[in-house]
């Protein structure tokens, strides 16, 4: 696949304004297939209500207690890891407001993928005290530390670094879930996070199908957008307290792990929008799509790696479970 920008006047570099115009009507037409594809669903159909009774407090009802809850105990951490994540949406949407504009067909996607995303942490924060899946104390005190933090995206001040992010950010998100309600053990929540992972998929498809555009105008620097995303990529929750020990408890449990995000989320993107097969490019641009696949390479490595650290430890666990048998 041979891509050429068209010449852009006085600059050899495409402004963040110049491709926001550019890609309108790109994103219009995305617009109008996701309105299409996109089925409405009521949040509150999703919960199980007649589980529900008082907490302790005003109400005088049953304080919290750990074998109350349904899910299993990676479900709880990655649930929990999950909502705070889908909380912080008032500062996602300031920052794709800020990045993308809130007029014309931008900013109707903006506002339309807020709303969307609303529903997510709707739903999930009423599973999960209407099922008691988790300590609402607890998580109500992460909640108001996390979004007293608030959430800035790593340094990207592009507008292409933005497209870049969210689509691997979307399709990393409805990994997450999905795999969250398959280890969860109540398929109540299974199907929770199914719905959501849904909607999480059309999401990703947007942003993949408008990232792939970006490449059709200004493939140097949608190839080095690209670069410095997948290098340097975080998920959006990595700054809620104790992200790190959650992270690596979600990774041992098969939730997500670089094996996962390298197989299921930054592969197909990569291979969908054919990256390593880019010709064309200038220099600044062959030499982020050859730093991109040194970096896909290391990363399989790495991913390599931790697949043989698990399952060594299946292997120690199982052992120790048939000497405790025997």
């Amino acid at each position: 696949m041979t891509l050429a920008p068209p010449p852009v006047p006085g600059s050899g570099q495409w402004t963040d304004a110049r491709l926001l115009y550019a890609l309108e009507e790109v994103v219009e037409k995305e617009l109008n297939r996701h309105l299409k594809a996109a089925q409405e669903w009521m949040p509150h159909e999703y919960v199980p209500w007649s589980d529900g009774r008082n907490f302790d407090g005003p109400l005088d009802g049953d304080p919290w207690a750990p074998e109350q809850s349904k899910v299993t105990d990676i479900g709880r951490i990655a649930l929990v890891v999950n909502l705070l994540t889908e909380d912080n949406l008032p500062s996602y949407h300031r920052e794709i407001a800020t990045r993308f504009g809130r007029d014309g067909a931008w900013g109707t996607w903006v506002h339309r993928w807020t709303a969307e995303e609303g529903r997510h942490g709707i739903v999930m924060r009423d599973y999960l005290l209407t099922s008691r899946a988790v300590d609402p104390v607890r998580l109500e005190r992460l909640r108001m530390t996390h979004m007293s933090e608030g959430y800035e995206s790593d340094g990207w001040q592009s507008m292409l670094h933005s497209v870049a992010y969210v689509s691997f950010q979307e399709l990393a998100t409805r990994i997450s879930h999905r795999n969250t309600g398959h280890q969860s053990g109540d398929p109540v929540c299974d199907r929770m996070l199914a719905r959501i992972a849904t909607d999480e998929n059309l999401h990703m498809v947007f942003y993949r199908n408008l990232l792939r555009a970006a490449f059709e105008i200004a493939p140097d620097q949608t190839m080095q957008a690209v670069r410095d995303v997948v290098v340097d990529f975080r998920m959006p929750g990595h700054g809620m307290p104790g992200f790190e020990r959650a992270a690596a408890q979600m990774a041992i449990g098969g939730i997500y792990n670089l094996r996962i995000h390298h197989d299921d989320v930054l592969q197909p993107v990569l291979r969908f929008l054919k990256v390593m097969e880019i010709s064309g490019l200038g220099p600044d641009g062959l030499k982020a799509q050859e730093e991109l696949g040194l970096y896909m390479d290391g990363l399989d490595g790495e991913a390599r790696k931790l697949d043989e650290r698990l399952a060594a430890r299946r292997a120690r666990i199982e052992a120790r479970k048939e000497a405790a048998g025997s």
